[in-house]
């Protein structure tokens, strides 16, 4: 085990005193992650489109993405399915080389973990929810969309925000394939609420009628899980 680092193994007061002395553009390496201070970044201090401040309240920003734990399913591309499900009037599933067919988006999106970092312009290539959506011509009963992944991990999102334009079916991050660690082959990207609902090696998207709280809202996370509501908990 790798020795603790200072930031490890100080205290609360002291981990802050440290962050309020540390000159201006100072990146710290903290808990194997780089965190830059939010007044030293300009972008944390920009307006998003729906007028909120790009870095969401209680957030630090790290210059890289965590990969975040989880019981690690199939990397294998060529044993990948996607089943596309539920309230739907064309239920289809597809094989990794079928989502690679279909129309492609690339983005560059924020990510906000519930455990309190944030990266920006992390840059996605995948499809989107919404076109699945379509092409499974979802009922209109559906209100809720259910991200299923390997071992029986579930996120539940609301179908009105499943289907925004920046949620995506993603299989590679800054043009390159997923690790492992990040969900390979594919994983969820639903930037606009905690990572948690970014569901990783992604074998599912269920559309339901009712919702259906899924592996962490079951243990005390937040149903929704805005960030800048601060929504982490129950």
């Amino acid at each position: 085990m790798a020795p603790r680092t200072f930031f490890e193994q100080s205290s609360p007061l002291a981990r802050r005193e440290l962050l309020r002395t540390a000159a201006v553009g100072t990146v710290l390496s903290v808990l194997g992650g780089s965190y830059v201070l939010a007044g030293d970044d300009p972008r944390t201090s920009q307006k998003r489109p729906d007028g909120r401040i790009r870095l969401p309240p209680g957030q630090r920003l790290i210059s890289a993405l965590k990969p975040m734990g989880g019981e690690q399913g199939d990397p294998s591309p060529s044993n990948f399915k996607l089943r596309v499900h539920g309230e739907v009037g064309a239920p289809f599933e597809l094989d990794f080389q079928g989502l690679l067919a279909l129309p492609q988006t690339e983005m560059a999106l924020d990510v906000h973990c519930v455990t309190s970092w944030s990266a920006f312009d992390v840059v996605w290539t995948g499809v989107r929810v919404a076109l699945l959506a379509d092409k499974a011509k979802v009922k209109p009963e559906a209100r809720h969309v259910i991200f299923e992944a390997a071992h029986g991990y579930t996120a539940n999102v609301p179908l009105a925000e499943a289907l925004a334009p920046n949620v995506l079916v993603a299989h590679k991050i800054y043009g390159k394939p997923l690790a492992r660690a990040h969900g390979a082959p594919v994983r969820g990207v639903v930037p606009d609420l905690y990572f948690w609902k970014s569901a990783k090696w992604l074998t599912g998207i269920r559309f339901v009628a009712r919702d259906q709280p899924g592996y962490w809202e079951t243990r005390g996370y937040h149903n929704h899980g805005d960030p800048w509501l601060e929504e982490r908990y129950g």
